[in-house]
């Protein structure tokens, strides 16, 4: 029986989505949608099918992984009564439960919304969580604070229509400095503070990316004022979500469509949306009230003693750092593997409210930061978070290893990654702990190419693999190298160098940082040692690792197993659904013209005007899907729906499809146009229905392929 849901408390737009997911998932038992199509909403909701029968990731959207100790004991208790206890910690500032039961999601979501955190837009396609140098309001060397605009970037997407079944997601990056700590250059949009004769604005970059093609962003802007960031991203999106690929899922990002176009020819299409938008510009509030209220220093704590002077000392170096704001201190702790339990998650919210501010930062290697710690106050804070465990050395160095979840959770996965983890940063410990204060190398492993571990920003990363040795098959990691971001803020893709066992990754971990050590041209940056020695030099020093003659049975296990490794890749819910039927589909559209319908009453113009084009495209493509016309962009749909309905005289429109269609970029959102827009998409439904019903067989079924345009 499912929980009982409580919507008390809950803010009118969060119940409305709650109740909204409660409803589908009825319905989908019930049969009365879809299964597939189903996927397709709930990933949206944040609901992600695991790599075990029936289990479901819930993915939050903590935007820049901004949270209150509220909000953190509320998680606590939700992974306690929904999931196993524990929170996972996550590159993109979120966090995440795992093993939810479907039926429970929901009540779930319920839980978290009173205390303010959604997991609206948190999967599928769709803007993700915006990302944020953890350190922003008080970086030392930060030109303003960046939180402000990233959370009116957050809030003007939430729920935009623009931004919910794009032909694939969208991830954006915000840094506080130009040394680019929150990788804004492997982003889809990436923003870096500029103040230009003494206004605020940012540095834009576009189109970059992680993945098998990773590729860095191009910058676009130099200097944007703050106040056309959103019109910009806004315009930026409705040409991505118009021209960009929907077939093919792998060339369906915002990067490949800016290898087809050229930035000046992208940016004329932006500046075509630019003139039908509601708003040109749009100010946001940059004021200080994003800073809390810093706590005092309790009387007691200026005598507190410290057991092991030499290990405080070397937390102190590696994990505090002095606050823009003199007198305070910011103190970071290195969360291995982002997995927190609820019950170490409530000791530390009791810790945050007794001696730092109510705010903490969840980073993107996995950690959290804690904000505004008097300077007399760190070592009653060392002693406490000691106490739990949680004031370990060397967070951001070598020995804070990132990793996915990989095989433990994931469908994608080919191979372990967090028992890999474990597994190097025992011989980083054992072998190279004078390493801990060197923040210049990091390790980061994915379990497969798709990169939610970043191995293609760091400096020595590893993603899973296999190799095929006769008929068994070999768990294996694809070694990269020279990733991140050098001393001027400038980026890298790190190079693919060269694949091996798995079981002999931490051989070739040492093998790297021995050769570095005997190496390296006085104090060269490993990076820079990387460029001078060059690809082939590593595929020789490591070639040896890959021989296949002296294999024993225990490589044929990967890391934290015990038997025999088998190549199980599932089916990735990172978008799109399996198939879908041309009837399922002109529902789509009917729900989109009353959508929009709704929104008018509402008087949200814009959403209207979306949701109308949204339903035009839509039942223009389920007419062609039923003629067998292929369908991988929004602007193909409407110029083959010209082509070879309109221009032939088998549907008989008054202007040419296109030109009723793109109405969308000639004219503003203003009452009279959303109106007359509306009508004009709930009339063209009506003579699809028309034509289908006189000319087609309503059970015809297409391919997800076709389906994603």
């Amino acid at each position: 029986m499912a929980t009982k849901l409580n919507l008390e408390g809950i803010q009118p737009a969060d119940q409305k989505d709650i109740t909204e997911l409660k409803q589908k998932i009825t319905d989908v038992q019930l049969g009365r949608i879809d299964e597939e199509r189903f996927k397709h909403y709930r990933l949206t909701r944040g609901v992600y099918g695991q790599r075990q029968l029936g289990g479901q990731m819930f993915r939050t959207k903590i935007p820049f992984g901004r949270l209150t100790t509220e909000q953190l004991d509320a998680l606590a208790d939700a992974s306690e009564r929904y999931s196993t206890g524990n929170l996972h910690l996550t590159t993109r500032q979120n966090i995440q439960l795992h093993y939810v039961k479907l039926k429970d999601t929901p009540a779930l979501w319920a839980d978290l919304s009173r205390v303010g955190v959604t997991a609206m837009g948190a999967c599928g396609n769709t803007i993700r969580n915006i990302t944020a140098s953890a350190k922003a309001g008080i970086h030392p060397d930060e030109l303003f604070d960046v939180s402000p605009y990233v959370h009116a970037l957050f809030e003007y997407f939430l729920r935009n229509p623009i931004a919910q079944e794009m032909g694939r997601k969208i991830k954006i990056a915000f840094s506080a400095t130009n040394e680019d700590s929150a990788f804004a250059y492997f982003h889809d949009f990436g923003f870096i503070p500029r103040i230009k004769n003494g206004e605020r604005g940012f540095k834009v970059l576009l189109g970059g990316g992680l993945g098998a093609q990773a590729m860095i962003a191009p910058t676009v802007y130099e200097f944007l004022p703050t106040y056309k960031v959103i019109p910009f991203v806004e315009a930026s999106i409705r040409v991505f979500d118009r021209y960009g690929e929907r077939e093919k899922r792998m060339k369906a990002r915002l990067k490949f469509l800016l290898k087809k176009y050229t930035i000046a020819e992208f940016l004329e299409l932006v500046e075509q949306e630019t003139r039908a938008l509601a708003n040109a510009s749009i100010e946001i509030e940059d004021s200080n009230n994003w800073q809390p209220t810093p706590p005092a220093t309790l009387a007691e704590e200026t005598s507190i003693s410290i057991q092991n002077p030499t290990a405080y000392q070397l937390w102190r170096l590696t994990n505090v750092f002095e606050q823009k704001q003199k007198g305070y201190h910011g103190v970071q702790l290195k969360i291995r593997l982002g997995n927190l339990s609820a019950s170490l998650a409530r000791q530390l919210s009791g810790i945050v409210r007794k001696y730092a501010a109510n705010e903490l930062r969840l980073t993107i290697n996995q950690g959290i930061l804690l904000k505004y710690i008097p300077t007399d106050s760190l070592p009653a804070i060392y002693n406490a978070l000691d106490a739990l465990g949680l004031a370990n050395p060397g967070f951001g160095s070598i020995v804070d290893v990132t990793a996915c979840p990989g095989t433990d959770t994931c469908n994608l996965a080919v191979s372990n990654s967090t028992a890999l983890a474990n597994q190097l940063e025992q011989v980083l410990l054992e072998n190279y702990a004078y390493w801990i204060g060197d923040k210049e190398v990091n390790i980061k492993i994915s379990g497969c190419m798709n990169a939610c571990g970043q191995h293609m920003a760091a400096n020595i990363g590893f993603h899973g693999s296999s190799i095929k040795v006769g008929k068994q098959v070999l768990p294996a990691m694809q070694i990269v190298l020279g990733g991140g971001v050098d001393e001027t803020g400038k980026g890298f893709i790190a190079e693919k160098i060269i694949k091996i066992p798995t079981k002999r990754t931490p051989i070739a971990l040492t093998w790297l940082l021995d050769d570095y050590e005997e190496k390296e041209l006085g104090g060269e940056r490993f990076n820079d040692y990387v460029q001078r020695q060059g690809k082939m030099y590593f595929y020789n020093l490591l070639k040896e690792l890959t021989t296949k003659d002296d294999l024993h049975s225990s490589d044929f296990w990967d890391w934290g197993q015990e038997t025999m490794y088998k190549k199980e890749i599932g089916v990735g819910e990172c978008a799109g659904v399996a198939f879908d039927m041309v009837t399922t589909i002109l529902n789509d559209a009917k729900e989109k013209v009353e959508l929009g319908r709704q929104a008018l009453e509402e008087e949200l113009f814009g959403d209207s005007v979306y949701l109308s084009y949204g339903a035009f495209v839509v039942a223009a493509k389920a007419i062609l899907l039923g003629i067998d016309v292929k369908c991988n962009t929004h602007i193909g749909i409407i110029k083959d729906f010209d082509q070879h309905l309109v221009d032939t005289g088998l549907f008989d429109l008054e202007v040419p499809f296109a030109e009723l269609v793109l109405q969308i970029n000639q004219n503003q959102p203003e009452p009279a146009f959303a109106e007359q827009y509306w009508q004009q998409a709930a009339a063209f439904l009506e003579q699809v229905f028309a034509y289908r019903e006189a000319r087609l067989d309503g059970n015809k079924e297409v391919i997800n392929a076709h389906y994603n345009a």
